[in-house]
């Protein structure tokens, strides 16, 4: 499997190497940002909301996440 880092230089190539190199970066910091953020929010929801600790699906959890993060 690949990183998300390559994932992403996959995506942004054809620019030239510092351009892609840079965007590549910007893009795993945000990615890596909202990971944490979802992992944070999935701790201090089971602890204070029981309602989420009887949904087993990891997909459903972040759906739910996501759209709390952006209303």
């Amino acid at each position: 499997m690949k990183t998300i880092k390559e994932q992403y230089k996959e995506i942004v190539c054809g620019w030239n190497e510092e351009r892609t190199e840079n965007v590549t970066n910007r893009c795993t910091e945000i990615a890596d940002e909202f990971a944490i953020g979802f992992a944070e929010w999935i701790v201090n929801a089971s602890v204070h909301n029981e309602r989420w600790t009887k949904i087993s699906d990891i997909k459903k959890l972040l759906e739910i996440y996501k759209k709390k993060d952006y209303e």
